[in-house]
């Protein structure tokens, strides 16, 4: 599930630089050398700061520079000391080092300064802060001491020779007191932010943002309910490793996760009661509240008091991690916590990860990567493709079917590879779930990853998920088993300082918790897609009246239409396969353009900070995306059965393949009508072409009947042109034209060369050459010359002559139809007769 690729191996890219120094040393005792080699910090830029016990008896200080690859040693003590913490600033000319809290000039080696002769844990870490002067000519290193508090030193630089860079006035450097009565902290390279816990009355956390003005300020504070006595001694996350004193399952294990989205979460494990059980708790902060989970245990045969059982705590962005070797892995979503369905939790083999076992030791370093301590390497963390699908299986519980779906369209997204792995998974798994739709689920959180990627604003009223527009949730989506879950409101945050003015990620997550307040306060802030149901219910059965809506409402509509079929049309028309966006549907234009009111609309309501323009803009882009995704659900499908343009034949029995892409195009149908979601125009008569020539006639007729299958416009005139008129063919004819609008049926009638359509044609055309036809009857004077029929015949002849009459007087009702007149009337009731008398044949 959790795949781990080593970045840096000390083994590997270490080892050879040590042996190559050591060369007074054979390689046989240099190897011996290197098993006590060690890392003790990772710093912001990636580098790899470790020391090693070199030739007679001194101590080496090294980096590991990942980019270049290479190694370069910093600093040699003349004898072996014990090197607790170690940091090196960004310009490499000083080290900080525990041993005796000394600070070192390395460039070239010179003064040493004792910041703190006191044999206690101190903690040390140079800040690398974006400065606009070329060579900076200070550093600042922070101190962090178990007695409870965190000092900031700045450290005047000064350049001798042109090339010494060295402290000026080192007996006298300038510090102030960061933070103080602290029982945890943890530094954060990246922002360059310092966390700590105090607890004095109550458990507070505070956060310490550093500025490149060498400035610092208490930016954020959230209280939390946390247990009495958690840690014997201060504890440190992310200050690199203490190879010296630090023990494993010393208290609580806790940690800070943020996000550029604006996400925060506290992250802690609970003291251990029982072995049987292990208890965690996230704090989603930019939720308001928290979950606490109790896990139970399995025993296992490495069970036992010596094994670690504090959970492991993995940032992935939209997931955390939550690991117990040998027992469980829990991927939470920490963006989306409405259901426990949209997390995953695995357990037994499914949950092993091999690189981290229950002896590993395994800190976080920057760019969210692992340092196994143990083993001298940093992996990148990512989740399986591989292993995710194979979740999907029929096998697995649907609770873990949705989580992974979900992960894969919406974390790992946009994956054209895998995205084509679950399409394909889709058109073999047709039929929806007991608990979802996975059409469903991959349409909505497909467009909620590309819309949220736009704007962050989005993540709070865009559906992300089908299961929401269930009435009932299914049991199988609520809970998970062997897992409690306790949720719990927390505190309202405090962001004070500059940070309310600060762009970026402060900004960011004072927004969402502003924005979380005002969703809270309104009913119904996700836009949830049946809300047009009813209004489009109304519209369809006003276009299939007489009684039109209003041509103001309707034009309106085609506008928000126009604007996404504009869009669509600029999409890969070269690439195209299936034959859509060629026709005028006017039920799916109008459905678009509902569904492009109703959502602006909804937007314009709750976001209204982002401005009509850019609303228009999203909502718009919103739409044809859902009609493109659509497409290529379908495009991938017609390739992958390798269909073509015979499809669209009617003369041909459907084959196999024609029958499967029928059967994903009636899902299709079926999940978008059940979220009233468009479908791209021209697809309703491509599922009617496939219908008819997959299913027996009767069955066919019946999809009709229910408004399964629409009898568009091209379908019928394809019907009527392509199929001749054997028995069958003719009979179904018959059955598509009493089915048929009788504003349609006279539009067909003009398509199909037959006798009765004839007769449709000559009885429509008398009946509205009658309606003009003068109340004043005068006298039909009846040329015989120009009549084909014999004078004797005289009710006809004196038909024909009334409509020639009338023609001369009143414009021709089909005088689009050249052929259509009285003579056309006459030839067609002679036929007509004859037929009736069996005196001619068809």
């Amino acid at each position: 599930m959790l795949r781990l690729t080593h970045t840096f191996n000390i083994s590997t890219d270490v080892l050879t630089s040590i042996v190559a120094k050591e060369e007074t040393v054979r390689r046989s005792k240099a190897c011996a050398g290197v098993a006590d080699t060690r890392i003790h910090n990772v710093e912001r830029d990636g580098g790899v700061v470790y020391s090693w016990r070199g030739a007679s008896g001194t101590t080496r200080v090294g980096k590991y520079d990942p980019h270049t690859k290479q190694n370069k040693l910093l600093y040699t003590f003349d004898k072996q000391v014990c090197i607790s913490s170690c940091s090196l600033n960004k310009e490499e000319t000083l080290l900080a080092s525990k041993c005796l809290t000394l600070l070192i000039e390395i460039h070239p080696i010179n003064n040493t300064k004792v910041l703190k002769a006191v044999d206690c844990k101190v903690k040390v870490q140079f800040l690398y802060l974006h400065t606009s002067r070329s060579v900076p000519l200070e550093s600042h290193l922070l101190l962090a001491a178990d007695d409870g508090y965190v000092d900031q030193y700045h450290i005047l630089l000064v350049k001798q020779e042109g090339y010494r860079v060295v402290m000026q006035n080192p007996e006298r450097l300038v510090k102030d007191r960061v933070a103080e009565e602290f029982c945890w902290a943890q530094w954060d390279s990246v922002p360059q932010r310092l966390y700590y816990l105090t607890c004095r009355e109550k458990h507070v956390l505070k956060c310490v943002q550093f500025f490149p003005d060498r400035n610092f300020e208490t930016v954020f504070e959230l209280p939390l309910d946390l247990p009495s006595n958690l840690f014997t001694s201060a504890r440190f996350v992310n200050f690199g490793h203490d190879h010296y004193q630090e023990k494993k399952n010393e208290g609580l294990n806790m940690v800070v996760f943020t996000d550029r989205s604006g996400t925060m979460c506290v992250c802690y494990s609970h003291p251990l009661c029982t072995q049987k059980e292990s208890t965690y708790t996230i704090a989603f902060v930019h939720r308001g509240f928290s979950k606490t989970y109790t896990v139970a245990l399995e025993q296992t045969a490495t069970s036992g008091s010596t094994v670690n059982l504090q959970p492991l705590f993995i940032h992935l962005g939209y997931y955390i991690v939550v690991y117990l070797a040998d027992h469980f892995l829990h991927l939470i979503n920490c963006r989306q916590q409405d259901l426990l369905c949209h997390s995953l939790f695995l357990s037994g083999a499914d949950a092993h990860v091999d690189a981290i076992g229950a002896d590993s030791v395994i800190l976080s370093v920057p760019g969210r990567r692992l340092l196994d301590v143990h083993t001298g390497r940093i992996y990148t963390t990512d989740l399986s493709h591989d292993f995710l699908l194979q979740l999907l299986s029929s096998s697995r519980p649907e609770a873990q079917r949705l989580a992974a779906l979900h992960c894969m369209l919406v974390h790992l997204g946009p994956d054209q590879d895998l995205e084509q792995k679950i399409i394909s998974w889709i058109s073999e798994n047709v039929m929806s779930f007991d608990a979802f739709d996975q059409i469903q689920e991959f349409i909505l959180a497909s467009l909620y990853r590309i819309c949220y990627q736009q704007s962050l604003s989005l993540d709070k009223v865009l559906p992300y998920s089908s299961v929401f527009e269930k009435k009932d949730l299914p049991v199988a989506l609520t809970a998970i088993p062997g897992v409690k879950c306790t949720p719990e409101l927390l505190a309202q945050p405090v962001i004070k300082g500059k940070a309310r003015s600060l762009q970026g990620y402060w900004e960011e997550l004072h927004c969402v918790i502003e924005r979380l307040k005002y969703f809270e306060a309104v009913p119904n802030p996700r836009y949830r897609t049946t809300q047009i149901k009813s209004e489009w219910t109304k519209l369809l059965a006003a276009m299939k009246s007489d009684k039109k809506k209003s041509p103001n409402h309707l034009r309106h509509l085609e506008e928000n239409t126009k604007k996404v079929l504009s869009m669509v049309d600029t999409w890969r028309l070269d690439k195209r396969v299936v034959p859509l966006f060629q026709e005028e549907d006017q039920q799916q234009r109008a459905l678009v353009g509902l569904m492009v009111d109703k959502l602006r609309e909804h937007l314009n309501k709750h976001l209204p900070r982002l401005g009509k323009k850019k609303i228009d803009t999203l909502v718009v882009n919103y739409v044809a995306k859902l009609l493109e995704l659509v497409r290529h659900m379908l495009e991938s499908v017609w390739l992958k059965l390798n269909l073509g343009s015979s499809v669209l034949c009617l003369k041909q029995q459907g084959s196999a393949e024609d029958w499967a892409m029928f059967h994903v195009m009636c899902r299709i149908l079926e999940a978008t009508e059940g979220l009233c979601l468009p479908l791209p125009p021209g697809y309703s008569t491509l599922l009617t072409v496939l219908g008819v020539r997959c299913l027996p006639r009767h069955t066919f007729l019946q999809y009709v009947d229910h408004g399964f299958l629409q009898l568009t416009d091209p379908f019928v005139s394809r019907l009527m042109t392509d199929l001749d008129n054997s028995d069958g063919n003719e009979e179904l004819k018959f059955s598509v034209l009493k089915r048929l609008p009788e504003c349609m049926d006279q539009r067909v009638c003009q398509l199909w060369d037959h006798p009765i359509s004839s007769a449709c044609i000559s009885r429509e055309y008398v009946r509205r050459l009658l309606e003009k036809y003068s109340k004043t009857r005068g006298s039909v004077q009846l040329d015989r010359d120009n009549t084909c029929f014999k004078p004797e015949f005289l009710p006809l002849t004196y038909l024909a002559g009334i409509l020639t009459d009338t023609e001369q007087q009143a414009p021709n009702p089909f005088e689009e139809q050249e052929n259509v007149d009285a003579r056309f009337v006459e030839e067609t009731a002679l036929k007509q007769t004859l037929m009736k008398l069996g005196l001619e044949d068809k």
